[in-house]
């Protein structure tokens, strides 16, 4: 009777073990949600600004950045902006926050072309930085979306050559930020 039984067991679960092994074919779902985005590369990590050396012409420079941006199909939006985070250190020189004359600036401009689809719109500049305050540089409307290799952009920068200033080497920060939602 017992090996009436073990006989049986084994029949009844020998389909079972073969069921375990599966098919030659088989399936799995691969899901992902493309959420937005945004980053920056900078190319000039030191700008120099420089004068022509004649009659205090303005010091000018150029900061070329790479931006990559994905902002939401229906109703995503976004920006780039820049604030100077650390003033030009040393007495007598230029300054942002307090400049030895009220009209020396430091003011930039903006090249920032379209995006592969959507909407970008560069800053329409002259615009004075701040040391207090984020100020713009570019805007994303909705679906704005940037080639895999980015979009090369730059931003202009103009200095005031005001003669009060003292000679010597100074450095001011700019800290760029990029957003998408």
């Amino acid at each position: 009777m017992k090996k009436y039984l073990a006989l049986a067991a084994l029949l009844l679960t020998a389909p079972l073990a073969h069921a375990q092994l599966g098919t030659s074919t088989v399936t799995s779902n691969l899901n992902l949600t493309v959420a937005p985005e945004a980053a920056l590369t900078i190319q000039t990590a030191n700008t120099n600004l420089t004068s022509p050396g004649t009659n205090f012409s303005d010091y000018t420079g150029t900061t070329n950045f790479t931006y990559f941006v994905r902002t939401t199909k229906s109703g995503g939006s976004g920006s780039i902006t820049l604030q100077i985070t650390t003033d030009f250190a040393g007495a007598g020189g230029p300054s942002v926050a307090s400049p030895p004359t009220a009209s020396d600036k430091l003011n930039y401009s903006c090249t920032v072309p379209a995006a592969a689809s959507g909407t970008v719109t560069p800053c329409t500049g002259p615009l004075t930085s701040s040391t207090t305050a984020a100020t713009n540089v570019a805007t994303f409307g909705a679906d704005t979306r940037s080639p895999k290799a980015g979009v090369a952009s730059s931003v202009s920068w103009d200095l005031s050559n005001d003669p009060l200033y003292q000679t010597g080497s100074y450095t001011a920060v700019v800290t760029f930020t990029i957003s998408a939602a």
